[in-house]
């Protein structure tokens, strides 16, 4: 996406810079003062996910929301570096390059298992994982042989982003697609998914994502982990149940598990306060020395 094109109205645009590490220039969103948490949207969205978290937790924390490779305004430098372990490869090159030292990680969706993939990556004391509708289980049955299939069969398709930005972009799919998370979003915020979903570059490098999306060693790695965190999950997900997050919690012995009732998959945006106040209730029982 064009960073001068929409920089008037995205969320804390005053707090955004550009950072180039190879093989990416990634767009970063850095604001307050104190232990770090590094912030990390789902598949398709960006930094704009986190615009009523950021000022909630800016007050305790110095908070770094970055968008993933390709989506948002990340500029993508390698086609191949889409999948879990090499974007968790190259953000933690970006933290050893940045001198970030995350307290925490927390993420969203897809952007929670990065996390957990992520945290091991960097340097002692490893990171807590906060996770929201945490994407931490393959599909069922079988859709679990049949969406990677076509998610890569879409991604090595010439022109299918532009089909994809061309037939979704408009307000009314933007609703419908939005809706169908089991999320309510007011139409002013429904502007920036029409933004990302009307943005071929975006669509591209979420295709890709997905094309190269594999869970299976993390998945396996896991329930053996010393990672300590929480998975936040909300009962009206439609897009990741929340019966994903509890039987993780169950399976890793120093992960807490909170529920919250009557939210979909956009739970931090939908009711930031709710989700605030659970992550500054748990990094506070878990303060940095």
């Amino acid at each position: 996406m064009e960073w001068d094109r929409h920089k008037s109205y995205w969320p804390h645009a005053d707090t955004s810079r550009f950072v180039l590490c190879k093989p990416h220039k990634w767009h970063v969103q850095d604001a307050g003062d104190g232990p770090l948490l590094l912030l990390l949207h789902g598949a398709g969205g960006a930094t704009q996910s986190f615009r009523h978290l950021i000022p909630l937790l800016t007050p305790f924390y110095r908070v770094i929301a970055i968008d993933l490779p390709g989506q948002g305004f990340t500029r993508l430098g390698a086609q191949a570096r889409c999948g879990l372990e090499t974007m968790a490869e190259d953000i933690a090159a970006l933290c050893t390059q940045e001198n970030w030292q995350p307290h925490a990680i927390i993420g969203h969706s897809a952007g929670a298992a990065v996390a957990f993939d992520l945290a091991p990556r960097l340097p002692s004391p490893t990171p807590l994982v906060i996770g929201i509708n945490a994407a931490l289980s393959h599909f069922k049955g079988v859709a679990g042989i049949l969406f990677p299939l076509m998610a890569k069969a879409l991604a090595m398709m010439p022109g299918i982003a532009g089909l994809f930005t061309a037939s979704n972009g408009n307000p009314r799919s933007v609703k419908r697609l939005i809706d169908g998370t089991g999320s309510k979003l007011p139409p002013e915020e429904l502007r920036f998914y029409s933004a990302l979903i009307s943005d071929r570059g975006h669509v591209n490098a979420t295709l890709q994502m997905m094309a190269q999306w594999d869970l299976g060693v993390l998945l396996n790695h896991l329930p053996q982990s010393d990672i300590h965190g929480l998975l936040i999950a909300a009962t009206d997900d439609r897009a990741v149940p929340a019966a994903t997050s509890r039987e993780m919690a169950k399976q890793m012995s120093h992960v807490d598990y909170a529920q919250l009732e009557k939210l979909g998959h956009l739970a931090h945006e939908e009711a930031p306060v709710q989700v605030a106040q659970l992550i500054l209730d748990y990094l506070a029982k878990n303060a940095p020395d």
